[in-house]
């Protein structure tokens, strides 16, 4: 390598022409055909010839001769047909010399330009050969139709970000701009890149559409989503993340109207004991349409006779039919302020599988007698036919809950049951719940709900019971279920109910994790030996999957092995957490919506523990836990009552923040 030799490197995916000033051991000095001077190692060079300039010719005139060499060699690239040398070439799978290459190119006497233009050739198309400056190696017919493939593909990404991003960006000004069908791909993608972010395939490419249209990912995609009319203001989303559709497929909806039509041709419901004399009464919300539960109480003088009926869902929705495959797949009713999504058919859950007042249904009923001591006598679980004669509200029992016989018989024996589970080392958790509702006009109501309300904890307290019993029944018959067990908490704050606000918020976060097996275990949340969910089959397919095998016992139908019992908490798993967290999401959504309009406003709190930088707090009025950033001079110690004030609020990016007032 000598002085005035002209040579190529690459830079930046460019080859550049360039002549060599100094040379000093392995690191040459050049002069660029754009008029720059670089150091470089030798190893850089991609191409060398024996090729001059003088030096002594001046800078701009050896910078105009390099430009002339580089646009003779760019020129010399027209004449060669690189598909046509690979059609010939690609069955032979060797490397080949950049010499013989040259040579196939061009046959008469080739000189240097001829070698660049090979290389600048070879190197600006990649697609038939590997290029290694000074060797090259045909691609297999494979490898070729891949690499073509992958070229359409990123052309047809680089054209959906122009025009997309194009697109977007002149819609994002207009009042109600529209959507052309030859554009829902792009919003089907940025809704995708919205929904999962970096966990969707779109990623990427949803970034760089939306760079293009100057939209902030973060902040601008989802008032860009709603002005395009993709989602609604208050969309919940969580429904797209996890599939969930409000609407029963066409197929399981006729089916189920089906059922409803048959069911109500015949009267034949099996051998049930007939229990419609009984003065039974449903006790639920007031907005509530599907009733699962009915209660009834005697006194026979020297003891009561109590009677829980469980509506007979097992009787309609069988095993395996395309209901049931459909209930499974959602594992539950989610309830929302702004929306049910229901686990059955509308058709079943409000009509032929509610225990509608007036209306005979089929039952599982558990009739207990018991003493004046609230102790159990002897109990029976049997099939049913019941009819409610009356629909109670939790209001209208509080109302009557000092002066109606039934209802004080029932307060009793609840809180006698309830003392019973507490002796036996049961914890109780008594926070108020924080009801949200949003009405047709989109008016936010929130109010604070006391579960030991006289109404709320009778219910409460003998479905406990119900459960507890069909438990016991179902262990006696040696019937695996889906039972619930609990172990002891890690910690007691308190004994029986007595648990401040703090303290129970606190013995809350201390108790350990339910499980679900086949096999019954203690339960000692709840101080009971055995413990499942059967009262609620309309709204959860874990209380569907239990009520059948008490259908079992009873010769109804044939039971479920620890095996499907087993698999069948496995693939409840899934859905049932979705839709707890959309459950929550949601009431959690429109809480914050509701406090949007309060920025500024004063509320309680206490302080539940200290986090390095900052307090947990519990806003006591909406039951929020929340951080509060540490103030200047000011310690707080866990149980403290404080005073916050509300900074900012934003529903959809789930944020709130407070500060000490």
């Amino acid at each position: 390598m000598e002085q005035g030799s002209i040579v190529e490197y690459i830079d930046r995916q460019k080859i550049i022409c360039s002549v060599v000033l100094e040379v000093k051991n392995q690191r040459l000095r050049l002069l660029t055909e754009t008029n720059r001077e670089v150091n470089l190692s030798r190893k850089r060079l991609s191409h060398t010839c024996n090729m001059r300039l003088d030096l002594s010719m001046g800078r701009h005139k050896m910078v105009d001769s390099l430009k002339e060499i580089a646009a003779r060699r760019n020129a010399l690239i027209g004449s060669i047909d690189i598909q046509e040398l690979w059609e010939v070439l690609n069955t032979e799978q060797e490397w080949i010399d950049l010499k013989t290459m040259t040579e196939l190119c061009f046959p008469d006497t080739p000189n240097c330009d001829h070698e660049s233009s090979v290389q600048r050739a070879f190197f600006n198309n990649k697609l038939y050969f590997k290029f290694n400056f000074d060797c090259f190696f045909p691609n297999t017919p494979e490898h070729v139709e891949q690499k073509i493939a992958q070229e359409k593909e990123a052309a047809r990404r680089n054209r959906m970000v122009q025009e997309g991003g194009d697109w977007l960006a002149g819609r994002v000004n207009e009042d109600h701009p529209s959507v052309p069908e030859d554009k829902m791909e792009i919003v089907n993608l940025l809704k995708s890149f919205y929904l999962f972010e970096k966990e969707s395939e779109h990623y990427d490419l949803g970034k760089a559409i939306l760079a293009r249209a100057g939209i902030d990912p973060d902040e601008g995609i989802f008032k860009v989503l709603a002005k395009l009319g993709v989602f609604d203001e208050n969309e919940n989303t969580d429904l797209h993340r996890y599939d969930i559709s409000p609407d029963f497929p066409e197929k399981v909806t006729d089916f189920a109207t089906e059922r409803v039509r048959s069911a109500q041709r015949t009267t034949d419901t099996g051998p049930r004991k007939n229990l419609t004399m009984l003065s039974a009464m449903t006790i639920d919300g007031q907005s509530t349409l599907d009733f699962d539960d009915a209660i009834s109480i005697e006194d026979h003088g020297d003891h009561y006779r109590l009677g829980i009926h469980i509506v007979d869902v097992g009787h309609f929705v069988k095993k395996g039919d395309l209901i049931d495959r459909e209930a499974i797949a959602r594992g539950s009713s989610i309830y929302m302020p702004d929306q049910k999504i229901p686990m059955l058919p509308t058709c079943l859950a409000e009509d032929l599988c509610s225990l509608k007042a007036g209306q005979p249904r089929p039952a599982i009923s558990i009739l207990a007698n018991l003493d004046r001591f609230g102790d159990i006598i002897d109990y029976e679980i049997v099939p049913s036919m019941i009819e409610v004669e009356h629909r109670l509200t939790y209001y209208d029992v509080n109302t009557i809950a000092d002066d109606d016989q039934r209802i004080i018989i029932l307060r009793d024996i609840a809180e006698k049951f309830r003392q019973k589970r507490l002796a036996g080392g049961a914890v109780q958790i008594t926070l108020p719940d924080i009801n949200v509702w949003v009405g047709n006009n989109g008016d936010i109501t929130v109010s604070r709900i006391n579960r030991e309300s006289p109404a709320r904890m009778l219910v409460s307290e003998i479905m406990i019971m119900a459960n507890w019993l069909m438990a016991k029944f179902l262990a006696k018959h040696n019937i695996p279920a889906i039972y619930r067990s609990q172990k002891a908490p890690r910690e007691r704050l308190y004994k029986g109910v007595e648990g401040t606000l703090f303290q129970n918020c606190m013995q809350r976060k201390m108790l350990s994790r339910f499980m679900l097996g086949a096999e019954p275990e203690n339960h000692s949340g709840l101080g009971l030996n055995a413990y499942v969910t059967a009262t609620s089959p309309i709204r959860k397919y874990f209380d569907l999957a239990t009520q059948r095998q008490i259908r079992a016992v009873l010769g109804l139908e044939a039971p479920s092995t620890p095996e499907e019992i087993e698999r069948m908490i496995q693939v409840l798993e899934l859905p049932m957490r979705h839709a707890m967290k959309i459950q929550n999401n949601r009431h959690r959504y429109w809480l914050l919506k509701y406090l949007e309009k309060r920025i500024g406003q004063k509320e309680e709190a206490v302080v539940l523990y200290k986090k390095r930088n900052t307090y947990q707090i519990l806003i006591s009025e909406y039951m929020i836990e929340k951080d509060l950033p540490e103030s200047s001079g000011i310690d707080l110690y866990p149980e403290d009552l404080i005073q916050v004030t509300i900074q900012h609020v934003n529903a959809r990016k789930d944020v709130l923040s407070v500060f000490m007032g």
